[in-house]
Protein backbone atom coordinates (compact mmCIF):
# COMPACT_ATOMS: atom_id res chain seq x y z
CA UNK A 1 0.00 0.00 0.00
CA UNK A 2 1.48 3.34 -1.00
CA UNK A 3 -0.53 5.57 1.31
CA UNK A 4 -2.45 4.55 4.44
CA UNK A 5 -4.34 7.27 6.31
CA UNK A 6 -5.70 6.67 9.80
CA UNK A 7 -6.87 8.45 12.93
CA UNK A 8 -10.27 9.72 11.86
CA UNK A 9 -13.39 9.46 13.97
CA UNK A 10 -16.35 11.25 15.48
CA UNK A 11 -15.61 14.33 17.56
CA UNK A 12 -17.63 17.22 18.93
CA UNK A 13 -17.11 20.74 17.66
CA UNK A 14 -14.13 22.31 19.39
CA UNK A 15 -12.41 18.97 19.80
CA UNK A 16 -9.16 17.63 18.37
CA UNK A 17 -7.96 14.74 16.26
CA UNK A 18 -4.57 13.65 14.99
CA UNK A 19 -4.40 11.98 11.61
CA UNK A 20 -1.49 9.86 10.45
CA UNK A 21 -0.47 8.76 6.98
CA UNK A 22 2.07 6.02 6.48
CA UNK A 23 3.66 6.12 3.05
CA UNK A 24 5.96 3.83 1.16
CA UNK A 25 9.55 4.99 1.15
CA UNK A 26 9.49 5.41 -2.61
CA UNK A 27 6.57 7.84 -2.37
CA UNK A 28 7.68 9.68 0.77
CA UNK A 29 11.39 10.13 0.41
CA UNK A 30 12.41 13.53 -0.95
CA UNK A 31 8.85 14.57 -1.81
CA UNK A 32 6.54 17.14 -0.35
CA UNK A 33 3.49 15.60 1.31
CA UNK A 34 -0.02 16.95 1.54
CA UNK A 35 -3.35 16.36 3.20
CA UNK A 36 -6.55 16.72 1.21
CA UNK A 37 -10.19 16.36 2.16
CA UNK A 38 -13.42 15.69 0.37
CA UNK A 39 -16.73 16.58 1.95
CA UNK A 40 -19.98 14.97 0.75
CA UNK A 41 -21.02 16.44 -2.58
CA UNK A 42 -17.88 18.54 -2.90
CA UNK A 43 -14.61 18.30 -4.76
CA UNK A 44 -11.43 17.19 -3.07
CA UNK A 45 -9.50 20.16 -1.72
CA UNK A 46 -5.98 20.73 -0.50
CA UNK A 47 -5.79 21.27 3.26
CA UNK A 48 -2.08 21.48 4.05
CA UNK A 49 1.30 20.62 2.62
CA UNK A 50 4.81 20.17 3.94
CA UNK A 51 8.01 20.14 1.91
CA UNK A 52 10.75 17.58 2.36
CA UNK A 53 12.56 20.27 4.36
CA UNK A 54 9.60 21.08 6.59
CA UNK A 55 8.13 24.21 4.99
CA UNK A 56 4.38 24.22 5.52
CA UNK A 57 1.38 25.76 3.80
CA UNK A 58 -2.26 25.75 4.80
CA UNK A 59 -5.63 26.47 3.29
CA UNK A 60 -7.10 29.64 4.74
CA UNK A 61 -9.97 27.66 6.22
CA UNK A 62 -7.64 25.71 8.54
CA UNK A 63 -4.87 28.20 9.31
CA UNK A 64 -4.26 28.50 13.02
CA UNK A 65 -6.19 25.31 13.76
CA UNK A 66 -4.40 22.54 11.85
CA UNK A 67 -0.70 21.62 11.94
CA UNK A 68 1.00 19.36 9.43
CA UNK A 69 4.24 17.60 10.32
CA UNK A 70 6.35 14.73 9.06
CA UNK A 71 8.64 12.08 10.49
CA UNK A 72 11.14 11.21 7.78
CA UNK A 73 12.46 8.23 9.72
CA UNK A 74 9.00 6.66 9.77
CA UNK A 75 7.84 7.79 6.29
CA UNK A 76 4.81 9.27 8.02
CA UNK A 77 3.00 12.58 7.77
CA UNK A 78 0.63 13.87 10.44
CA UNK A 79 -2.21 16.35 10.65
CA UNK A 80 -3.03 17.72 14.08
CA UNK A 81 -6.52 19.20 13.95
CA UNK A 82 -7.68 21.45 16.77
CA UNK A 83 -10.79 23.56 17.28
CA UNK A 84 -12.66 21.36 14.86
CA UNK A 85 -15.81 22.67 13.21
CA UNK A 86 -18.72 20.82 11.60
CA UNK A 87 -17.53 22.09 8.22
CA UNK A 88 -14.31 20.11 8.71
CA UNK A 89 -16.35 16.92 8.26
CA UNK A 90 -14.88 15.03 5.31
CA UNK A 91 -12.82 12.08 4.23
CA UNK A 92 -9.18 13.05 4.63
CA UNK A 93 -6.51 11.76 2.26
CA UNK A 94 -2.77 12.15 2.02
CA UNK A 95 -0.51 12.09 -1.00
CA UNK A 96 2.93 13.07 -2.15
CA UNK A 97 3.08 16.08 -4.44
CA UNK A 98 5.54 17.48 -6.95
CA UNK A 99 6.60 21.17 -7.06
CA UNK A 100 3.53 21.99 -9.19
CA UNK A 101 1.26 20.31 -6.63
CA UNK A 102 0.44 17.38 -8.90
CA UNK A 103 -0.14 14.29 -6.84
CA UNK A 104 2.35 11.46 -7.19
CA UNK A 105 0.88 8.40 -5.48
CA UNK A 106 -2.31 6.42 -5.88
CA UNK A 107 -5.08 7.66 -3.61
CA UNK A 108 -5.66 5.46 -0.58
CA UNK A 109 -9.02 4.93 1.09
CA UNK A 110 -8.74 8.00 3.31
CA UNK A 111 -9.97 8.39 6.85
CA UNK A 112 -13.36 9.81 7.80
CA UNK A 113 -13.58 12.75 10.17
CA UNK A 114 -17.02 13.65 11.45
CA UNK A 115 -17.49 16.75 13.59
CA UNK A 116 -20.80 17.06 15.37
CA UNK A 117 -22.27 20.41 16.38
Amino acid sequence: VQLQASGGGLVQAGGSLRLSCAASGRIFSGNAMAWYRQAPGKQRELVASISSGGITNYADSVKGRFTISRDNAKNTVYLQMNSLKPEDTAVYYCNAIDPEYYTIGNWGQGTLVTVSS
